[in-house]
């Protein structure tokens, strides 16, 4: 029988906290569709502190971002781009049309088309991730797609120039700083400034994931991505230190972020618990990591391999 010697928020706690972002999410979207800009405007200023005279970067305003990248930052964007270029041209031509007589006069078939638009979500106001816009807009690019248009919050009261140079190499059409669900409200619903999109694709915070949610219909999505979310199965081989730097390195991504260890030593859990205190002490992202790890952090001890198998099963986490 699986024992917890450290969880997280009651699922009481959970779904309350879940209801009140359904309810935020809801009202910034109608806001956003009955005053547009305006709205857009006061929710960035509001939760980001950010409201520039445009929220579209200018041509030159993208190039002033390459002077502020290092060579060897901007080298490991290019290898990044070309790898994941590359293999979504192998997936692309794994796509085939299709078109057959099945009978005299009867044609049956499909056809792989891209969609009009697409409107990519690159998280990065508490870290820039850069990776993100690698995923979303060069798959677009190869895709065929012909409008795509990306949105990053700001990173330190700017726009995150590895982010920009990121989107912009990767084949971007627009590029905006702007984050949140006034981002993804932006571009799903259309504003004054901002044409609609077809389709919203990219991951976030749980805000972010509701508003796609919610728009779902509205427009197409890829998927729901939220907060990310990390479980280790470890055993009796394994030390502590290990276990509680693997654990941090996600729940650092957000406070809502849940970081499991599911184990079958009870040594190896309280070494990992104590290591997950020391690090925090040090850790420059102690503050949302540590957040994280008191509300939705857990160790569970399990009796054999086979029931850990079980209960990560039945976490199902993101990560493993």
């Amino acid at each position: 029988m699986p024992r917890h010697l450290k969880t997280g928020l009651s699922d009481d706690a959970k779904a309350d906290a879940d209801a009140k972002v359904r309810r935020t999410v809801e009202e910034v979207l109608a806001d956003i569709e009955a005053r547009g800009d305006t709205a857009v405007r006061e929710y960035s200023e509001r939760f980001d502190g950010w409201s520039p005279a445009e929220f579209r970067l200018s041509r030159a305003a993208v190039d002033a971002c390459y002077g502020r990248v290092s060579a060897r930052e901007r080298a490991d964007i290019e290898f990044a781009q070309e790898q994941i270029r590359n293999f979504a041209e192998i997936q692309k031509g794994a796509l085939r049309d299709v078109e057959h007589e099945t009978m005299p006069g009867v044609v049956l078939g499909h056809r792989n088309i891209p969609v009009n638009s697409v409107g990519s979500y690159v998280p990065g106001g508490k870290y820039p991730m850069v990776a993100s816009a690698h995923m979303s807009v060069v798959t677009a690019k190869v895709a065929g797609v012909k409008r795509i248009a990306t949105c990053a919050p700001p990173y330190e009261g700017e726009p995150n120039p590895a982010i920009v140079v990121a989107q912009d190499l990767g084949g971007a059409d627009e590029i905006y700083c702007l984050g949140g669900v006034q981002a993804v409200g932006a571009m799903a619903l259309g504003t004054e400034s901002i044409e609609p999109v077809d389709m919203l694709v990219g991951p976030g915070n749980m805000f972010v994931a509701e508003a796609k949610r919610q728009l779902f219909g509205r427009v197409g999505i890829d998927l729901f991505a939220g907060p990310t979310e990390t479980l280790v199965i470890a055993d009796e081989t394994v030390d502590g230190e290990l276990c509680a730097a693997d654990l941090l390195g996600q729940a650092e991504h957000g406070p809502t972020s849940p970081a499991t260890l599911v184990t079958t030593s009870e040594r190896l859990a309280r070494d990992t618990m104590a290591e997950v205190e020391r690090q925090l002490e040090v850790l420059p992202t102690a503050g949302v990591a540590g957040q994280a790890w008191r509300d939705y952090g857990q160790v569970i001890v399990c009796e054999s391999p086979e029931e850990m198998v079980a209960v990560a099963d039945g976490i199902a986490a993101e990560h493993v």
